[in-house]
Protein backbone atom coordinates (compact mmCIF):
# COMPACT_ATOMS: atom_id res chain seq x y z
CA UNK A 1 0.00 0.00 0.00
CA UNK A 2 1.30 3.20 -0.86
CA UNK A 3 1.40 6.13 1.31
CA UNK A 4 0.38 9.77 0.06
CA UNK A 5 2.46 12.41 0.97
CA UNK A 6 0.62 15.23 2.52
CA UNK A 7 0.50 18.56 1.43
CA UNK A 8 2.47 21.25 3.18
CA UNK A 9 -0.84 23.31 4.30
CA UNK A 10 -2.50 19.87 5.58
CA UNK A 11 0.95 19.11 7.67
CA UNK A 12 0.73 22.40 9.45
CA UNK A 13 -2.97 22.02 10.13
CA UNK A 14 -2.27 19.06 11.66
CA UNK A 15 0.81 19.64 13.80
CA UNK A 16 -1.14 22.51 15.02
CA UNK A 17 -4.48 21.71 15.81
CA UNK A 18 -2.64 18.34 16.86
CA UNK A 19 -5.64 15.16 18.22
CA UNK A 20 -7.02 13.81 21.15
CA UNK A 21 -7.14 9.84 22.28
CA UNK A 22 -10.85 9.33 22.77
CA UNK A 23 -10.19 8.29 26.42
CA UNK A 24 -8.30 11.71 27.33
CA UNK A 25 -11.23 13.40 26.12
CA UNK A 26 -13.92 11.13 28.19
CA UNK A 27 -11.79 11.22 31.20
CA UNK A 28 -11.25 15.25 30.82
CA UNK A 29 -15.65 15.70 30.55
CA UNK A 30 -15.65 13.37 33.74
CA UNK A 31 -13.15 15.62 35.48
CA UNK A 32 -14.84 18.87 34.00
CA UNK A 33 -18.41 17.42 35.66
CA UNK A 34 -16.85 16.28 38.80
CA UNK A 35 -14.05 18.58 40.05
CA UNK A 36 -15.05 21.73 37.49
CA UNK A 37 -16.03 24.26 40.12
CA UNK A 38 -13.25 23.31 42.87
CA UNK A 39 -10.69 23.31 39.99
CA UNK A 40 -11.60 26.79 39.47
CA UNK A 41 -11.78 28.29 42.53
CA UNK A 42 -8.64 27.16 43.19
CA UNK A 43 -7.36 28.71 40.13
CA UNK A 44 -8.65 31.58 41.45
CA UNK A 45 -6.73 31.45 44.62
CA UNK A 46 -3.78 30.96 43.17
CA UNK A 47 -4.08 34.32 40.95
CA UNK A 48 -5.32 36.27 43.59
CA UNK A 49 -2.12 37.31 45.54
CA UNK A 50 -0.72 37.74 41.57
CA UNK A 51 -3.80 40.23 41.63
CA UNK A 52 -2.84 41.96 44.85
CA UNK A 53 0.79 42.38 44.22
CA UNK A 54 -0.61 44.12 40.61
CA UNK A 55 -3.15 46.06 42.75
CA UNK A 56 -0.37 47.47 44.78
CA UNK A 57 2.32 48.31 42.74
CA UNK A 58 0.10 49.12 39.47
CA UNK A 59 -2.80 50.92 40.55
CA UNK A 60 -2.33 52.44 43.91
CA UNK A 61 0.49 54.60 42.14
CA UNK A 62 -2.30 55.46 39.38
CA UNK A 63 -4.98 56.13 41.68
CA UNK A 64 -2.50 58.76 43.85
CA UNK A 65 -1.50 60.52 40.91
CA UNK A 66 -4.98 60.95 40.20
CA UNK A 67 -6.24 62.00 43.33
CA UNK A 68 -3.11 64.60 43.05
CA UNK A 69 -4.28 65.57 39.52
CA UNK A 70 -7.44 67.20 40.93
CA UNK A 71 -5.59 69.82 43.12
CA UNK A 72 -3.08 72.69 42.64
CA UNK A 73 -0.49 71.07 44.26
CA UNK A 74 3.13 73.03 43.85
CA UNK A 75 6.67 72.86 45.79
CA UNK A 76 7.31 76.07 44.64
CA UNK A 77 4.52 77.55 46.77
CA UNK A 78 4.63 77.04 50.53
CA UNK A 79 0.90 77.17 50.93
CA UNK A 80 -0.18 74.53 48.28
CA UNK A 81 2.48 71.81 49.60
CA UNK A 82 -0.26 69.35 49.85
CA UNK A 83 -4.00 68.83 49.01
CA UNK A 84 -6.27 70.62 50.72
CA UNK A 85 -10.07 70.60 50.58
CA UNK A 86 -10.89 73.24 53.14
CA UNK A 87 -9.80 76.84 54.78
CA UNK A 88 -7.48 76.20 57.98
CA UNK A 89 -3.65 77.41 58.40
CA UNK A 90 -0.52 75.71 59.52
CA UNK A 91 0.16 75.83 62.85
CA UNK A 92 3.49 75.15 63.03
CA UNK A 93 4.48 77.91 60.77
CA UNK A 94 2.45 80.38 62.34
CA UNK A 95 3.87 79.80 65.80
CA UNK A 96 7.42 80.30 64.52
CA UNK A 97 6.50 83.52 62.64
CA UNK A 98 3.46 85.26 64.81
CA UNK A 99 5.59 85.68 68.26
CA UNK A 100 8.40 86.87 66.27
CA UNK A 101 6.41 88.82 63.93
CA UNK A 102 4.89 90.91 67.53
CA UNK A 103 8.31 91.41 68.94
CA UNK A 104 10.04 92.80 65.74
CA UNK A 105 7.11 95.53 65.52
CA UNK A 106 7.71 96.22 69.15
CA UNK A 107 11.64 96.85 68.22
CA UNK A 108 10.41 98.88 65.18
CA UNK A 109 7.78 100.79 67.20
CA UNK A 110 11.13 101.93 69.95
CA UNK A 111 13.29 103.37 67.04
CA UNK A 112 10.87 104.86 65.23
CA UNK A 113 9.73 108.58 65.70
CA UNK A 114 6.10 110.72 64.74
CA UNK A 115 4.25 109.75 61.74
CA UNK A 116 6.45 106.45 61.18
CA UNK A 117 5.55 105.45 64.63
CA UNK A 118 1.80 105.75 64.87
CA UNK A 119 2.11 103.98 61.33
CA UNK A 120 3.76 101.02 63.39
CA UNK A 121 1.17 101.13 66.43
CA UNK A 122 -1.58 100.93 63.69
CA UNK A 123 0.18 97.73 61.83
CA UNK A 124 0.65 95.70 64.98
CA UNK A 125 -3.03 96.53 66.10
CA UNK A 126 -3.98 94.89 62.92
CA UNK A 127 -1.29 91.75 63.22
CA UNK A 128 -3.07 91.31 67.10
CA UNK A 129 -6.43 91.82 65.74
CA UNK A 130 -5.74 88.86 63.16
CA UNK A 131 -4.04 86.50 65.91
CA UNK A 132 -7.24 86.93 68.52
CA UNK A 133 -9.24 86.40 65.34
CA UNK A 134 -7.75 82.95 64.41
CA UNK A 135 -7.52 82.49 68.12
CA UNK A 136 -10.93 82.69 69.03
CA UNK A 137 -11.29 79.47 67.86
CA UNK A 138 -10.78 77.00 70.51
CA UNK A 139 -8.81 74.00 68.56
CA UNK A 140 -6.28 76.50 67.13
CA UNK A 141 -5.90 78.02 70.42
CA UNK A 142 -5.25 74.48 72.24
CA UNK A 143 -3.30 73.00 68.97
CA UNK A 144 -0.96 76.46 69.37
CA UNK A 145 -0.60 76.33 72.79
CA UNK A 146 0.90 72.46 72.21
CA UNK A 147 2.93 73.12 69.23
CA UNK A 148 4.40 75.73 70.79
CA UNK A 149 5.49 74.04 73.44
CA UNK A 150 7.03 71.10 71.57
CA UNK A 151 8.85 73.67 69.32
CA UNK A 152 10.54 75.28 72.43
CA UNK A 153 12.08 72.05 73.70
CA UNK A 154 13.07 71.63 70.04
CA UNK A 155 10.85 68.57 69.12
CA UNK A 156 9.53 67.51 65.82
CA UNK A 157 5.92 68.30 65.13
CA UNK A 158 3.47 65.78 65.08
CA UNK A 159 1.81 65.51 61.45
CA UNK A 160 -1.49 65.56 63.02
CA UNK A 161 -0.32 68.94 64.57
CA UNK A 162 0.87 70.98 61.93
CA UNK A 163 -2.92 71.93 60.23
CA UNK A 164 -5.84 73.03 61.41
CA UNK A 165 -8.99 73.52 59.85
CA UNK A 166 -10.45 76.86 60.32
CA UNK A 167 -13.84 78.67 59.08
CA UNK A 168 -13.47 80.41 55.72
CA UNK A 169 -14.39 83.88 57.40
CA UNK A 170 -12.29 83.68 60.06
CA UNK A 171 -9.63 82.71 57.86
CA UNK A 172 -10.40 85.10 55.27
CA UNK A 173 -10.81 88.36 57.74
CA UNK A 174 -7.30 87.48 58.92
CA UNK A 175 -5.94 87.45 55.25
CA UNK A 176 -7.05 90.60 54.48
CA UNK A 177 -5.39 92.00 57.40
CA UNK A 178 -2.11 90.37 57.50
CA UNK A 179 -2.27 91.37 53.68
CA UNK A 180 -2.63 95.07 54.37
CA UNK A 181 0.46 94.52 56.95
CA UNK A 182 2.63 93.62 54.22
CA UNK A 183 1.77 96.01 51.84
CA UNK A 184 2.60 98.86 54.44
CA UNK A 185 5.63 97.31 55.67
CA UNK A 186 7.05 96.95 52.40
CA UNK A 187 5.80 100.68 51.01
CA UNK A 188 7.67 101.50 54.41
CA UNK A 189 10.78 99.61 53.80
CA UNK A 190 10.97 101.12 50.16
CA UNK A 191 10.95 104.39 51.63
CA UNK A 192 13.33 103.33 54.33
CA UNK A 193 11.75 103.91 57.29
CA UNK A 194 12.71 100.88 59.04
CA UNK A 195 15.45 99.64 61.29
CA UNK A 196 15.44 95.96 60.01
CA UNK A 197 13.41 95.76 56.79
CA UNK A 198 14.35 92.86 55.16
CA UNK A 199 13.36 90.68 58.75
CA UNK A 200 9.87 92.37 59.54
CA UNK A 201 9.10 92.17 56.02
CA UNK A 202 9.81 88.79 56.01
CA UNK A 203 7.94 87.38 58.44
CA UNK A 204 4.83 89.12 57.56
CA UNK A 205 5.29 87.09 54.30
CA UNK A 206 5.99 83.76 56.14
CA UNK A 207 2.69 84.44 58.43
CA UNK A 208 0.50 84.99 55.26
CA UNK A 209 1.87 82.18 53.78
CA UNK A 210 0.39 79.93 56.83
CA UNK A 211 -3.18 80.49 55.80
CA UNK A 212 -4.49 77.47 53.46
CA UNK A 213 -7.07 77.95 51.29
CA UNK A 214 -8.34 74.95 49.58
CA UNK A 215 -6.82 74.39 45.97
CA UNK A 216 -8.63 71.67 44.54
CA UNK A 217 -9.57 72.37 41.25
CA UNK A 218 -11.28 69.00 40.09
CA UNK A 219 -11.24 68.20 36.59
CA UNK A 220 -9.66 71.34 35.26
CA UNK A 221 -5.96 70.31 34.65
CA UNK A 222 -7.73 67.63 31.72
CA UNK A 223 -10.12 70.72 30.49
CA UNK A 224 -7.35 71.92 29.80
CA UNK A 225 -4.79 69.54 28.40
CA UNK A 226 -7.46 68.88 25.48
CA UNK A 227 -7.15 72.24 24.74
CA UNK A 228 -2.80 72.71 25.23
CA UNK A 229 -1.38 72.63 21.92
CA UNK A 230 2.11 71.43 23.63
CA UNK A 231 0.43 68.60 25.19
CA UNK A 232 -1.34 67.37 21.60
CA UNK A 233 2.42 67.92 19.57
CA UNK A 234 4.12 65.91 22.44
CA UNK A 235 1.26 63.04 21.83
CA UNK A 236 2.00 63.31 18.30
CA UNK A 237 5.59 63.22 19.07
CA UNK A 238 5.07 60.24 21.02
CA UNK A 239 3.26 58.68 18.47
CA UNK A 240 5.15 58.62 15.55
CA UNK A 241 8.77 57.86 17.61
CA UNK A 242 6.68 54.68 18.78
CA UNK A 243 5.09 53.69 15.04
CA UNK A 244 8.62 54.11 13.41
CA UNK A 245 10.91 52.77 15.91
CA UNK A 246 9.10 49.84 16.55
CA UNK A 247 8.14 49.12 12.93
CA UNK A 248 11.97 49.20 12.23
CA UNK A 249 12.85 47.22 14.98
CA UNK A 250 10.64 44.53 13.91
CA UNK A 251 11.68 44.19 10.59
CA UNK A 252 15.51 44.13 11.74
CA UNK A 253 14.68 41.94 14.23
CA UNK A 254 13.24 39.49 12.29
CA UNK A 255 16.46 40.10 10.19
CA UNK A 256 19.09 39.16 12.69
CA UNK A 257 16.65 36.62 14.69
CA UNK A 258 17.00 34.51 11.07
CA UNK A 259 20.28 35.14 10.42
CA UNK A 260 21.69 34.19 13.88
CA UNK A 261 19.38 31.20 13.91
CA UNK A 262 21.00 29.22 11.50
CA UNK A 263 24.35 26.77 11.79
CA UNK A 264 27.78 29.05 11.04
CA UNK A 265 31.48 29.14 12.30
CA UNK A 266 31.25 31.77 15.39
CA UNK A 267 27.55 32.13 15.80
CA UNK A 268 28.11 32.14 19.80
CA UNK A 269 30.34 35.16 19.63
CA UNK A 270 27.59 36.57 16.55
CA UNK A 271 24.72 36.38 19.27
CA UNK A 272 26.95 37.36 22.11
CA UNK A 273 27.50 40.84 19.97
CA UNK A 274 24.07 41.62 18.77
CA UNK A 275 23.21 41.80 22.36
CA UNK A 276 25.75 44.58 23.65
CA UNK A 277 23.50 47.58 22.48
CA UNK A 278 20.82 46.10 24.15
CA UNK A 279 22.87 45.43 27.46
CA UNK A 280 24.03 48.81 27.44
CA UNK A 281 22.55 50.97 30.14
CA UNK A 282 19.68 53.56 27.98
CA UNK A 283 20.65 57.03 29.76
CA UNK A 284 24.92 55.38 28.84
CA UNK A 285 24.03 54.70 25.06
CA UNK A 286 22.06 58.08 24.86
CA UNK A 287 25.17 59.98 26.14
CA UNK A 288 27.28 58.13 23.44
CA UNK A 289 25.15 59.37 20.53
CA UNK A 290 24.77 62.33 21.91
CA UNK A 291 28.79 63.04 21.35
CA UNK A 292 28.71 60.46 18.20
CA UNK A 293 25.65 63.18 16.73
CA UNK A 294 27.90 66.42 17.58
CA UNK A 295 27.80 68.55 15.15
CA UNK A 296 31.27 69.62 15.37
CA UNK A 297 33.23 66.37 16.30
CA UNK A 298 30.52 63.81 15.96
CA UNK A 299 31.71 60.87 14.13
CA UNK A 300 28.26 60.02 12.87
CA UNK A 301 27.42 63.12 11.53
CA UNK A 302 30.02 63.81 10.07
CA UNK A 303 29.84 60.12 7.86
CA UNK A 304 26.59 61.23 7.62
CA UNK A 305 27.08 64.45 5.89
CA UNK A 306 30.01 62.43 3.53
CA UNK A 307 27.83 60.53 2.40
CA UNK A 308 25.38 62.65 1.32
CA UNK A 309 22.63 61.79 4.19
CA UNK A 310 21.94 65.22 5.92
CA UNK A 311 23.26 68.37 4.52
CA UNK A 312 25.95 69.37 7.10
CA UNK A 313 26.90 68.17 10.26
CA UNK A 314 25.28 70.85 12.96
CA UNK A 315 21.85 69.45 11.30
CA UNK A 316 20.99 66.40 13.47
CA UNK A 317 20.40 67.85 16.70
CA UNK A 318 19.18 71.34 15.83
CA UNK A 319 16.39 71.02 13.50
CA UNK A 320 12.94 69.44 13.92
CA UNK A 321 13.22 66.37 11.52
CA UNK A 322 16.23 65.24 11.98
CA UNK A 323 16.29 65.40 15.69
CA UNK A 324 13.61 63.25 15.65
CA UNK A 325 15.82 60.58 12.94
CA UNK A 326 18.79 60.99 15.26
CA UNK A 327 16.11 60.04 18.06
CA UNK A 328 14.63 56.91 16.39
CA UNK A 329 17.89 56.20 15.41
CA UNK A 330 19.65 55.70 18.55
CA UNK A 331 16.69 53.98 19.56
CA UNK A 332 16.66 51.33 16.78
CA UNK A 333 20.51 50.49 17.14
CA UNK A 334 19.67 50.10 20.89
CA UNK A 335 16.45 47.80 21.06
CA UNK A 336 16.35 45.97 18.16
CA UNK A 337 19.15 42.84 20.00
CA UNK A 338 15.89 43.15 22.70
CA UNK A 339 13.31 42.29 19.39
CA UNK A 340 15.57 39.77 17.70
CA UNK A 341 16.49 38.03 21.32
CA UNK A 342 12.35 37.29 21.23
CA UNK A 343 11.69 36.39 17.75
CA UNK A 344 14.70 34.06 17.82
CA UNK A 345 13.41 32.07 20.91
CA UNK A 346 10.15 31.59 18.69
CA UNK A 347 12.17 30.30 16.18
CA UNK A 348 13.13 27.76 18.67
CA UNK A 349 10.47 26.47 18.56
CA UNK A 350 8.90 25.71 15.17
CA UNK A 351 9.77 21.93 14.49
CA UNK A 352 12.51 21.37 11.94
CA UNK A 353 9.82 18.60 10.16
CA UNK A 354 7.58 21.44 9.05
CA UNK A 355 10.57 22.85 6.58
CA UNK A 356 11.86 19.31 5.50
CA UNK A 357 8.10 18.38 4.24
CA UNK A 358 8.18 21.71 2.68
CA UNK A 359 11.03 21.01 0.74
CA UNK A 360 9.79 18.06 -0.24
CA UNK A 361 6.52 19.86 -1.81
CA UNK A 362 8.82 22.09 -3.49
CA UNK A 363 8.79 24.90 -2.02
CA UNK A 364 11.17 28.15 -1.89
CA UNK A 365 12.70 29.40 1.11
CA UNK A 366 10.19 32.22 0.19
CA UNK A 367 7.43 30.48 0.59
CA UNK A 368 8.97 28.90 3.54
CA UNK A 369 9.10 31.75 5.20
CA UNK A 370 5.33 33.29 4.84
CA UNK A 371 3.88 30.08 4.92
CA UNK A 372 5.77 28.45 7.90
CA UNK A 373 7.49 30.98 9.79
CA UNK A 374 5.71 33.77 10.22
CA UNK A 375 2.41 31.49 10.86
CA UNK A 376 4.20 29.75 13.66
CA UNK A 377 6.13 33.14 15.05
CA UNK A 378 2.52 34.85 15.02
CA UNK A 379 2.26 34.52 18.75
CA UNK A 380 6.04 35.52 19.67
CA UNK A 381 5.55 38.70 17.22
CA UNK A 382 2.61 39.77 19.06
CA UNK A 383 4.28 39.60 22.40
CA UNK A 384 7.20 41.08 21.19
CA UNK A 385 5.33 44.09 19.57
CA UNK A 386 3.27 44.43 22.76
CA UNK A 387 6.60 44.97 24.60
CA UNK A 388 8.21 47.14 22.64
CA UNK A 389 5.21 49.33 21.54
CA UNK A 390 4.07 50.10 25.40
CA UNK A 391 8.32 50.78 26.42
CA UNK A 392 8.32 52.89 22.99
CA UNK A 393 5.30 54.47 23.68
CA UNK A 394 6.45 55.71 27.71
CA UNK A 395 10.01 56.60 26.13
CA UNK A 396 11.84 58.73 28.38
CA UNK A 397 15.74 58.36 29.50
CA UNK A 398 16.88 58.02 25.60
CA UNK A 399 15.49 61.46 24.62
CA UNK A 400 15.65 63.59 27.64
CA UNK A 401 19.63 62.79 27.87
CA UNK A 402 20.04 62.88 23.97
CA UNK A 403 18.28 65.85 22.85
CA UNK A 404 16.11 67.38 26.35
CA UNK A 405 12.92 67.26 24.03
CA UNK A 406 14.54 69.85 22.09
CA UNK A 407 14.78 71.89 19.83
CA UNK A 408 11.78 73.85 20.19
CA UNK A 409 10.01 70.48 22.16
CA UNK A 410 10.44 69.08 18.45
CA UNK A 411 11.40 65.75 20.28
CA UNK A 412 9.58 66.43 23.38
CA UNK A 413 7.14 63.14 24.36
CA UNK A 414 4.88 63.49 26.44
CA UNK A 415 6.85 61.75 29.49
CA UNK A 416 9.32 64.30 28.76
CA UNK A 417 6.51 66.95 28.83
CA UNK A 418 5.25 65.10 32.66
CA UNK A 419 8.40 65.12 33.99
CA UNK A 420 9.52 68.89 32.99
CA UNK A 421 5.82 70.20 34.06
CA UNK A 422 6.49 67.71 37.28
CA UNK A 423 9.77 68.31 38.63
CA UNK A 424 11.25 71.50 36.23
CA UNK A 425 8.14 73.19 37.54
CA UNK A 426 7.50 71.91 40.54
CA UNK A 427 3.54 71.86 39.60
CA UNK A 428 2.73 68.28 40.90
CA UNK A 429 -1.15 68.49 40.43
CA UNK A 430 -0.54 69.48 36.32
CA UNK A 431 2.47 66.69 36.35
CA UNK A 432 0.56 64.21 37.54
CA UNK A 433 -2.55 65.03 35.52
CA UNK A 434 -0.34 64.27 32.32
CA UNK A 435 1.11 61.03 34.13
CA UNK A 436 -2.64 59.73 34.16
CA UNK A 437 -3.05 60.56 30.50
CA UNK A 438 -0.33 58.88 29.98
CA UNK A 439 -1.59 55.91 31.53
CA UNK A 440 -4.70 56.19 29.89
CA UNK A 441 -3.30 55.93 26.47
CA UNK A 442 -0.60 53.64 27.61
CA UNK A 443 -3.86 51.43 28.76
CA UNK A 444 -6.28 51.78 25.34
CA UNK A 445 -3.40 50.66 23.34
CA UNK A 446 -2.89 47.29 25.56
CA UNK A 447 -6.74 47.09 24.96
CA UNK A 448 -6.86 47.28 21.32
CA UNK A 449 -4.03 45.31 21.02
CA UNK A 450 -5.18 42.28 23.06
CA UNK A 451 -8.84 42.90 22.17
CA UNK A 452 -7.80 42.85 17.61
CA UNK A 453 -4.25 40.93 17.28
CA UNK A 454 -3.62 39.13 20.29
CA UNK A 455 -6.57 36.66 20.53
CA UNK A 456 -3.68 33.92 20.00
CA UNK A 457 -2.39 34.58 23.62
CA UNK A 458 -5.78 33.67 24.49
CA UNK A 459 -6.27 30.85 22.69
CA UNK A 460 -3.10 29.09 22.76
CA UNK A 461 -3.29 28.54 19.07
CA UNK A 462 -6.03 26.04 18.98
CA UNK A 463 -6.52 27.13 15.13
CA UNK A 464 -10.59 28.59 16.35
Amino acid sequence: MSLRPLRLSQLIRKIRRGTKPKSTEKSGENMKKGKGLSERSLGYLLILPAMLLILVIAIYPVGRSFYLSLYDVRLNDPTKLEPHASYGINVERYANVMPFLVSSLDHEIEKAEGKHKERLKNIKQDVLKARSTLESDEELADTYQQVNQILNEGKKVPQNMKSVHLDEEKVHNATQLITGVKKNLESMEKAEQLDESRQVVGLAKGLLSAFIEPNFVGLQYYANYFQDHRMWASLSNTMIFTVISVSLELVLGMAIALLINRQFFGRGLVRASVLIPWALPTAVAALMWKFLFDGQNGVMAKLFTEVGLIPDMGTLLTTKFWSMFAVIFADVWKTTPFMALLILAGLQTIPKNLYEAAEVDGASKVQQFFKITLPMLRTTVLVALLFRLLDAFRVFDLIYVLTGGGPANATETISVYAYKTMFSQMNFGEGSALAVIVFICIAIISMIFVKLLGRDLISDGSGK
